[in-house]
């Protein structure tokens, strides 16, 4: 088991357990993550499109799961918007590049780092722009040269999310923007049904092993802040209905996982409207006088 890779703390509370991976919150500090977390090997073979059929509906850009990552991309560019519309941008965690054809569209100088060598390599022949195999550690360009860091569903998989949001803060010059998306475990749903998820064994919002982390608005906003960022635009929406809950056809199959869709799926579409949607994006600002300094841990919650 670890400690809180936040605030180093080891009083935690079992939130559930899936797979054989236990979800807990820190009791100081108010994350939650994965207390036992795959090693190394593991979680590459989790992001190969050989061994664990990673992405691999993303190859083809006629699939419906294709389609959804567009539209999905829309909605980062319209978000983005909010904060920058010209400059360097790398996209961390790019997948198969479905964002990175629209920024480049939009005019950013844009290039992307992806940590399945899979997605990689379609990305790669799919954009036809410069696209780094590994994580954010890997990128390669100069620190302080990039005007835009995207990070979209990305700080929830990554071992040490601390670490990464300080090399975020390096590569970003002064007046730079940050950009992340990442489900919100305060959401309406996942708070709602959290309760239950002991007693039917059932729990879709987190995904262990792949989310090593479940943050909340409050969360990721401490540390983004601990890493030396200015927190900006919040915007919360609702994870698409088919992905949280099943498809209809397959929910039809299964009267009891109907019903619990035709419980908690109308929380999950109220959520947004109240700010407490399941996923939210949250854009922060690398002051324009900053000095370099080394990443620091979230404080500990009142």
């Amino acid at each position: 088991m670890t400690g809180c890779t936040a605030c180093n703390s080891t009083k935690n509370t079992l939130l559930h357990s899936m797979k054989g991976f236990d979800l807990v919150k820190c009791e100081d500090c108010g994350l939650a993550y994965v207390a036992n977390p795959p090693d190394e090997a593991y979680l590459t073979s989790l992001y190969s499109a050989e061994n664990g059929n990673y992405h691999t509906q993303l190859f083809d850009a006629d699939s419906e799961d294709a389609r959804r990552m567009a539209r999905i991309a829309g909605n980062h560019m319209r978000f983005l918007s909010r904060v920058a519309d010209e400059g360097r941008l790398v996209d961390v965690g790019c997948s198969t590049g479905s964002f990175l054809e629209l920024a480049d569209r939009a005019g950013f100088a844009a290039s992307g780092v992806e940590f399945s060598a899979d997605s990689a390599r379609v990305a790669t022949l799919r954009t036809g722009l410069n696209i780094e195999t590994g994580g954010i550690h890997n990128c390669r360009l100069p620190e302080g040269s990039i005007d835009v860091l995207t990070m979209f569903d990305v700080i929830e998989h990554v071992p040490d999310p601390a670490e990464d949001l300080a090399r975020a803060f390096a590569l970003l010059r002064p007046g730079g923007w940050l950009v992340l998306s990442t489900p919100n475990i305060d959401g309406l749903f996942p708070r709602a049904s959290q309760p239950l998820a002991k007693v039917l064994n059932y729990w879709p919002h987190p995904e262990a092993p792949y989310h090593l982390f479940q943050f909340s608005v409050a969360t990721l906003s401490a540390l983004v802040s601990a890493a030396g960022f200015e927190p900006g635009p919040v915007e919360h929406h609702a994870i698409d209905l088919a992905y949280s809950f099943g498809t209809l056809r397959n929910l039809l199959k299964s009267p009891k996982r109907l019903a619990y869709a035709a419980a908690f799926a109308p929380l999950a579409k109220l959520g947004p409207l109240v700010q407490q949607g399941d996923w939210f994006y949250l854009a922060a600002r690398k002051p324009l006088a900053c000095e370099a300094t080394p990443p620091q841990r979230m404080p500990r919650a009142a």
